[in-house]
C-alpha cells in the first residue's frame, strides 16, 4: 500500500498557492482603489483577477490526475509532479501580472504537469482495464 500524505500535501500547498492569489487580488485592488464587485478600469488589477480565476479553471484539471496518478502510477512521482504544477502556476501569475505576454513560461510550465498526470493515469487505467487489473 502506498503511502499518500506527500500527495495530500501537495494537494493542500496548491489550495494555499490559490489562496494567495486571491490575496493578489485584494491588494491590488487596494493598490488600484478598485472596489468590489468592479473587476476593470485597472490593467493590473485585470490581470490579477484573470491568473487567479485560470488557475482556478486549472485546478481540476490538475487535482483529479494527480489524485489517480498517484494511485494508480506512483504517489511519489505523483508529489513531485505535483509541486511542478505549482511552480509553473506561481510563475505564470508572476508573470501574468507583470505583462500578459510573459505568462507563457509558467503556462507551458504548468500544462505539461497536468499531461504528464492526466495522460499518466489514463494511460495506466486503459492498460489494466485491457489487462483485467481493474
Amino acid at each position: 500500500m502506498q503511502d499518500y500524505g506527500y500527495v495530500a500535501i501537495v494537494s493542500l500547498l496548491a489550495l494555499l498557492a490559490y489562496f494567495w492569489m486571491g490575496l493578489q487580488v485584494g491588494r491590488a485592488r487596494a493598490k488600484s482603489g478598485i472596489a468590489a464587485p468592479a473587476m476593470t478600469g485597472d490593467p493590473v488589477l485585470e490581470r490579477t483577477i484573470r491568473a487567479h480565476y485560470n488557475t482556478l479553471e486549472w485546478l481540476p484539471l490538475f487535482l483529479a490526475p494527480l489524485w489517480l496518478f498517484a494511485i494508480y502510477w506512483s504517489a511519489q512521482v505523483a508529489a513531485a509532479v505535483g509541486l511542478v504544477w505549482i511552480i509553473g502556476r506561481v510563475v505564470y501569475q508572476l508573470g501574468y501580472v507583470a505583462d500578459a505576454g510573459k505568462r507563457s513560461t509558467g503556462f507551458m510550465i504548468q500544462a505539461l504537469a497536468v499531461a504528464v498526470l492526466l495522460f499518466g493515469a489514463l494511460g495506466r487505467l486503459v492498460f489494466l482495464a485491457a489487462t483485467g487489473g481493474l
